[in-house]
């Protein structure tokens, strides 16, 4: 049985030696990478990486040498992942988009000695940070930068891997240190090993049973998350190339040039998706209009378990020719699943991609888990809309008495980076404390209410789960984000950032004189589009009691963003950071309290 994870790439490599594994766009072509030339490589670049003097005497996660990696993903990053682990060393992958505070937080904590980074933007961008970490000696690029060495100097010195090392790296070996974002406080180094990533590959592979040999799967998830680089490795086992996309912006291009089978994803891009594709509805004019969005109510009321009436299934199905077909098209026309984790997903989103025969997969996990803990099964009778999911393999799951999820299982790290003390306050008599509210549906499906930290209570005494609420309303085309305030408070209210081209299209088709101000800050300003919104909410509020109703609302002009620091990099809210920015909108809704609202 497979205990470490680079010996996955090492079978694949024996018995699959020219079958693709990894592939990019290298000046405008694809490039592919065989098993065996990613194993060769990754195999010199252990070598070239024991040359410069790797400690690799003591494999204990203290005295193990931490190498460091910024990029984007491409296929120089997994050979990296590989090489590294073979060195018996430790890889910390790092966000391109962190801060440079936090950068150098991680930097200094991990003691670096080794780093990779991508091009010359996220070098010259760190710089300044990279002078402040005295343990920082080697820094090596995956293109070519002036005055820094390249990567291949270390592939070309064809130095062999120490093969009485490698037989001593077990599971039980420290494989990497993912400093988990957070919403609050320093970054957290979240220690795997080896044994911990290859049981949750093995785990969760029967969850795959849609997977296919020498099928394709699209990369653009950051590798630094651990869903992304775990999945890699089920790709591997199940011998799907991975194809990474050039960048965010070409996402839609890539998916019908590689039209592969599958693709990861968090809820903001698979939102963002569909706005994509309702703008391109609101485009079209008479009867073609007119059939988009009956193919849009009919996916909203789909269920996987209650069929419907036969005229529903025949509706559905013609649906699916003439509507659906085009989506399907958009996306490659090959895409049997999309996974999606890492954040609540709009059962909306849910029900009218797997209406359209895209079956969405929502799963539910931690850093800390290495990280799948449920998953939503391709199979129908494993899959409930609104939950995350039977269980996978080998994961315990119980409910603590305040509703908190706790796991266990061979998946849970083994603790934090020179954080007993945090280690203590999460693992406890061998369960991890997730932080989040949950129950099961059916007795097998886990269902996540909320963040056990983000409820909060009103002045009044009742509890409030502004997930729960903002999912909801964000069904909404008209709400692009938000976020539900009201802890200490008499009454609940909301900052929202609208979908600007939505607003725009509705006030051209319903006010078609009144002049439309280009800049955003004028826009939410009008009483036209403070009066919809409203009629948003009166929409949705009826569905949540009156303490969680949303009673007072402030527009706000621009997306939050990674880049200005309100959002994490796997695109989670940061609360805090949200409500110190806009303290001024956020009391200015409560400058009345006293009115008796």
């Amino acid at each position: 049985m497979i205990e470490r994870l680079f010996d996955i790439a090492a079978l694949n490599a024996a018995e699959e030696p020219d079958a693709i594994m990894l592939a990019a766009k290298e000046q405008g072509q694809w490039r592919t990478y065989s098993y065996k030339e990613t194993w060769e490589t990754a195999r010199k670049l252990c070598g070239g990486l024991l040359s410069l003097g790797i400690n690799n005497t003591v494999l204990e996660p203290e005295q193990q040498e931490k190498i460091a990696i910024i990029s984007p993903n491409r296929p120089e990053w997994m050979i990296t992942d590989l090489g590294v682990q073979l060195t018996g060393a430790v890889l910390t992958p790092i966000y391109p988009t962190v801060s440079p505070n936090d950068l150098v937080f991680v930097l200094n904590d991990a003691a670096v000695r080794i780093l990779f980074v991508a091009n010359h933007e996220l070098y010259d961008h760190f710089k300044d940070a990279f002078a402040q970490v005295p343990t920082l000696k080697y820094i090596y690029s995956f293109e070519q930068i002036q005055g820094v060495s390249n990567w291949q100097e270390l592939t070309n010195k064809t130095l062999q891997p120490d093969e009485e090392l490698i037989k001593r790296i077990t599971g039980n070996t420290l494989a990497t240190i993912i400093y988990t974002s957070g919403t609050t406080g320093d970054p957290k180094g979240v220690m795997l090993t080896h044994s911990n990533i290859v049981s949750n590959v093995r785990d969760s592979m029967p969850a795959f049973t849609f997977a296919k040999y020498q099928e394709r799967a699209l990369s653009f998830l950051p590798l630094n998350h651990i869903f992304e680089r775990m999945v890699t490795y089920i790709y591997f086992s199940a011998g799907i190339s991975i194809y990474y996309a050039e960048s965010m912006d070409t996402i839609g291009d890539n998916l019908r040039e590689v039209k592969p089978m599958v693709f990861t994803t968090v809820p903001r891009l698979l939102e963002k998706v569909y706005e994509r594709i309702v703008a391109k509805g609101l485009e079209l004019t008479g009867v073609k209009r007119a059939m988009f969005f009956w193919a849009l109510e009919l996916g909203k009321k789909y269920d996987n378990v209650n069929h419907g009436s036969f005229s529903y299934r025949t509706q559905l199905a013609l649906a699916n020719k003439l509507v659906f077909s085009k989506w399907r098209e958009a996306l490659g026309n090959n895409v049997k699943a999309i996974v999606t984790g890492s954040a609540a997903c709009q059962e909306r989103l849910i029900r009218i991609f797997t209406a359209a025969n895209i079956v969405i997969m929502e799963g539910y996990g931690l850093t800390e888990t290495s990280p799948v803990i449920s998953v939503n099964r391709f199979e129908s009778e494993d899959r409930r809309i609104g939950t995350i999911g039977p269980l996978i393999q080998n994961v315990e799951v119980k409910i603590a008495e305040d509703g908190e999820i706790l796991t266990k299982g061979p998946n849970v790290m083994i603790g934090y980076y020179k954080r007993p003390d945090l280690t203590a306050q999460a693992i406890i008599d061998g369960w991890l404390h997730t932080g989040d509210i949950g129950q099961w549906v059916e007795n097998r499906f886990l269902k996540i209410t909320d963040r056990k930290k983000e409820i909060f209570k009103t002045s009044g005494g009742k509890y409030v789960s502004p997930q729960v609420i903002e999912n909801k309303m964000k069904e909404s085309i008209f709400i692009e984000q938000m976020m539900v305030i009201g802890a200490g408070r008499k009454f609940v209210s909301a900052l929202i950032v609208p979908s600007f081209v939505q607003l725009r299209k509705h006030l051209q088709d319903n006010h078609p004189k009144l002049p439309i101000p280009p800049g955003n800050d004028d826009l939410i300003k009008l009483p036209e589009v403070i009066a919809h919104i409203q009629r948003q909410l009166d929409k949705y509020n009826p569905l949540f009691g009156h303490p969680e109703q949303v009673k007072k609302f402030t527009l706000l002009p621009q997306e939050w963003t990674i880049d200005n620091g309100e959002l994490t990099p796997s695109l989670k809210v940061k609360r805090k950071v949200i409500e110190q920015h806009y303290s001024k909108e956020i009391e200015a809704m409560y400058a009345d309290e006293m009115s008796g609202l």
